[in-house]
């Protein structure tokens, strides 16, 4: 059964991402971006990437470093390799999940295993509480079959990677953060399939349309999130409701904001000026190793 809300949450606003290029040019677009660090806290990016054009993602994610947050990469088409510093490899695939909690720092790439067809998926950064920013690095792989999934009355099914669905725990669950992310695949016939979703109003949430539109249906009123657009939920209610059609496909995601400072240079995500400088000097002194 789907969750009970008695009340939905509104669409604050809308955010269509920006086109760039990222690693050695892969092209992509950044969905949350740094402007919205603090309003979406604990998560810090997303970026959407899709293309069946090689060019647009042969070259890959050479090695690159990170420290104080955790990347979670989840594959809708395509193979990646995974390889870091911490003596890690990992093959993701259609419909698979790779996370990597950075903690104190790892140097890793990300590089594609094909040369012809569809590559698409995303990648989310999740922040890291200030006690567990230089932890000790960590690596899964979550393959498509042990992925958790549910399918929901409407001819609605969700793959359940991390929090809870209807009673059914994700793949990975996070104590502080406590972080939702839902892949959810409207596949039935009706035209007015909905789809409900608890959630505590103080958690920061947004929705992502990946194929066709999306109704977020709040308590006053019904907004449209076009395919491609960013759907961020205003702080209220208790939960989220969704409808779409036939072939609609959105990733929900929700997390418990950690409400520290958020410094950032580049791949090194710390609370302080200091600590970035400190992230800095540890990675061109090497430390960045198993």
């Amino acid at each position: 059964m789907t969750q009970a809300v008695t009340q939905g949450r509104r669409l604050e606003r809308l955010v269509r991402g920006q086109e760039t290029s990222d690693g050695a040019g892969v092209k992509l677009r950044r969905v949350l971006t740094h402007d919205l660090q603090q309003r979406l806290d604990p998560f810090l990016m997303l970026d959407a990437f899709g293309s069946d054009q090689p060019g647009d993602y042969i070259a890959g994610f050479p090695d690159h470093p990170h420290r104080g947050f955790e990347t979670v990469t989840y594959m809708i088409a395509g193979r990646m390799r995974h390889r870091d510093s911490g003596g890690h490899e990992g093959l993701l695939e259609n419909g698979g999940v790779q996370w990597m909690t950075a903690g104190r720092g790892l140097v890793h790439s990300e590089m594609p295993e094909q040369e012809e067809g569809v590559m698409e998926g995303f990648q989310l950064w999740l922040n890291l509480p200030s006690q567990r920013k230089l932890c000790d690095p960590w690596y899964r792989d979550i393959p498509s079959g042990e992925i958790p999934e549910v399918n929901l009355p409407g001819g609605i099914h969700v793959r359940v990677i991390a929090g809870h669905c209807a009673g059914v725990a994700g793949a990975i669950t996070r104590e502080q953060t406590e972080p939702l992310y839902l892949d959810v695949h409207f596949v039935g016939d009706d035209a007015t399939a909905v789809f409900s979703q608890a959630l505590p109003s103080h958690h920061n949430a947004f929705v992502y349309a990946y194929r066709g539109s999306l109704d977020i249906c709040g308590a006053q009123d019904t907004q449209t999130v076009p395919v491609g657009h960013m759907g961020l939920l205003r702080n209220e209610g208790d939960g989220l409701i969704l409808r779409g059609s036939s072939g609609t496909r959105a990733i929900v995601i929700a997390g418990q904001p950690l409400r520290e400072p958020i410094a950032q240079y580049g791949p090194f995500v710390m609370n302080t000026r200091e600590q970035l400088m400190q992230a800095v000097e540890d990675f061109r002194a090497g430390k960045f190793g198993a």
